[in-house]
């Protein structure tokens, strides 16, 4: 799969949080996240591995019980099922790939 850059296909899941499929295969789904300053991503789990790289801005990541300051460049790997979330310090972009593919970050047609 070869997918274009493009500003449109942008959801938001949360106020302040959008977040995009940018491609995916059978084992692996990378997704950009476009995270406003001041918000906030709740804790949470799930039961996929969730590999990210922070391309520009500041987070606060908590993983289990750390937390990390996260500038661009820095990466992270939340193995599966392990509470996390994070404070978004400055407007943000990062990248995260998800495995195996979250089957609700499908394109539509694709779920």
């Amino acid at each position: 799969m070869f997918a274009h850059a493009s500003e449109e296909g942008y959801a938001t899941p949360l106020e302040g949080i959008r977040q995009k499929t940018l491609t995916y295969g059978a084992k692996t789904l990378m997704t950009e996240f476009r995270l406003e300053a001041g918000r906030v991503l709740p804790l949470h789990r799930h039961p996929y591995e969730q590999t990210g790289y922070l391309v520009r801005g500041r987070l606060r990541l908590t993983v289990g019980q750390e937390q990390h300051d996260a500038r661009p460049g820095d990466s992270w790997c939340i193995p599966p099922n392990v509470t996390h979330g994070a404070e978004i310090l400055e407007d943000s972009v990062a990248i995260e790939v998800f495995a195996p593919p979250r089957e609700d970050y499908l394109p539509g047609e694709n779920r």
